[in-house]
């Protein structure tokens, strides 16, 4: 896309510290912040949002020490509270200046507000997000289905989920399945294009094979999958816990 669009922003609303340590082997790698920054043909744009302060300040000093002429900024809490200040670092695009954004989403859990996504979604801006669909919310299946629970309520931007999922489990559907899913209607909603649960890259646990969640885009071009499409046939469905 660097040669199709006049700016390209990249947006992480869980961007951490920049770097991580692998559990049990010591090993350091780079979080995709720092691979954000450096990649062959960079981003024009950089957002990258913190909740803690400590990991911000990191990141802050790893980015300007590895891509010193990268345009970064950095917005410090929680992205659901943060939406205002996100928005106010992303260019507006105009008929003749076009603005692309990536927005990678990768909390723990299904704390990613469809609030925050929305308001977001105003803008251009393909979503990459990882869905934690068994690492969450399958294992607090029993919570998060109370009525008093609104985790999957803000999750989903709907509050009408409890009926579906009752006719879902008639069908034998999967608890993270049909959040999935119930996702990608959600999206749809926005005007992006619903990509199929297949199309969603399963990440397991290496040591016990268990699945932890996917990764999912969406984008409101065909195009984008395509791309997409590409890079699974690169993928790995491994991966390891780190401190």
């Amino acid at each position: 896309m660097k040669d199709k669009w006049d700016e390209r922003v990249y947006i992480e609303l869980y961007a951490g510290a920049g770097y991580s340590k692998v559990r049990d082997t010591g090993r350091i790698i780079a979080g995709s912040p720092v691979q954000a920054v450096s990649l062959e043909h960079p981003f024009d744009k950089y957002v990258f949002c913190e909740e803690d302060p400590q990991s911000l300040e990191a990141l802050r000093t790893r980015i300007r020490r590895l891509a010193p002429s990268a345009s970064s900024d950095f917005v410090l809490g929680d992205c659901n509270k943060q939406v205002d200040s996100i928005l106010e670092k992303v260019p507006i695009g105009s008929r003749d200046h076009h603005v692309l954004s990536l927005c990678f989403v990768d909390p723990y859990d299904i704390g990613i507000k469809f609030e925050t996504l929305r308001r977001l979604s105003n803008r251009y801006v393909d979503f990459l997000i990882l869905l934690a669909l068994y690492m969450d919310a399958n294992r607090n299946y029993e919570h998060y289905i109370r009525d008093e629970s609104s985790k999957v309520d803000q999750f989903l931007g709907s509050k009408e989920w409890r009926q579906k999922w009752e006719i879902a489990k008639w069908d034998a559907v999967r608890f993270p399945r049909f959040l999935a899913e119930q996702f990608t209607a959600s999206m749809a909603d926005l005007g992006y294009i619903a990509p199929p649960f297949y199309t969603m890259k399963e990440v397991k646990l290496q040591e016990k094979n268990l699945p932890l969640y996917h990764l999912a885009l969406f984008s409101r071009h065909e195009r984008a999958y395509q791309y997409w499409d590409q890079v699974l046939k690169y993928s790995t469905d491994q991966q390891s816990f780190w401190d």
